[in-house]
């Protein structure tokens, strides 16, 4: 009977611990969305983004005015015109969006931060770049290291000699930050998500890593009718790479969406905005 006894506790015991290991989602009808629109920036490196001569915003960039105090409420109107050819586009690809409105939610349970992005599926048809994944879609965090990060979102790993760039000469160059190392704290955390079921934990530092990360727990993503809804579980803490987050805290904060089977460049971005856990910011999670 003691045996028994001593069985039946370990076995109860062991079984709260599992379930409790196990993140649970927050209820997201509870969850305030902030609307946000990612568009097409076609070949505009931070190289163009810093140039006066050819981007009038440099001057505003270099008195601290982000991008997003300027061009926040027009982005679907730049998207358009890059995507048409009209500017920063040599190669144009037939049908595709010039920009798509997302509603991002953000909460966490002290342990976790939950991310929750959804957007209406637009009409595409191009070319398949990407035959193994008709959708991607990848967040940046950026903890207040890298010099302009808080003005320019995540324009600071792209850079016009990286591959699919027009000036791009190196097929394996990717994103990167000019002086970026995990030793010194410049970097950008990574995380992504594939329509195909994979999922990427990792930095953009000298280089982009698609690997390494301690801090994602899961990434899942579904279509439900034209609608896609993909949600990202993530450690507060994690490892090398991983930036830290905490109640309180505030970080740099961007995202992309590989639609209708893109690759490289061919992407839609946000601009840079701020995440804050408990904290005031353009998407805040709030403890739930």
């Amino acid at each position: 009977m003691k045996r028994t006894h001593i069985t039946t506790a370990l076995t109860t015991a062991l079984l709260t611990l599992s379930a409790g290991s196990f993140a649970a989602a927050p209820d997201w009808s509870k969850v305030p969305a902030a609307k946000l629109t990612v568009f097409y920036p076609g070949a505009s490196p931070i190289e163009w983004i810093t140039k006066g001569s050819e981007h009038g915003g440099a001057r505003g960039l270099k008195k601290g005015e982000s991008c997003t105090s300027c061009h926040a409420e027009e982005v679907a109107d730049m998207g358009k015109k890059i995507v048409t050819g009209q500017k920063n586009e040599p190669h144009v690809i037939k049908g595709k969006a010039g920009a798509i409105p997302v509603s991002v939610q953000a909460s966490h349970d002290g342990a976790n931060l939950y991310l929750r992005f959804t957007w209406k599926q637009p009409a595409g048809g191009a070319d398949k770049m990407d035959k193994d994944n008709a959708v991607k879609l990848a967040v940046m965090f950026e903890d207040n290291k890298i010099t302009r990060a808080n003005l320019s979102g995540c324009w600071e790993t792209c850079h016009a000699d990286a591959r699919t760039m027009p000036e791009g000469k190196d097929d394996k160059k990717t994103k990167y930050v000019t002086d970026g190392s995990l030793a010194s704290g410049k970097f950008y955390d990574l995380i992504q998500w594939t329509s195909k079921g994979g999922k990427f934990d990792g930095y953009v530092a000298d280089k982009r890593v698609m690997e390494g990360g301690k801090a994602l727990v899961d990434a899942k993503g579904e279509k439900k009718g034209d609608e896609w809804s993909v949600v990202f579980t993530r450690k507060l803490t994690g490892g090398d790479g991983d930036v830290a987050l905490a109640a309180g805290k505030t970080v740099n904060f961007g995202f992309a969406i590989h639609d209708d089977h893109t690759a490289g460049r061919y992407h839609q971005v946000s601009l840079g905005y701020t995440l804050g856990l408990d904290a005031k910011a353009d998407v805040t999670a709030a403890k739930q």
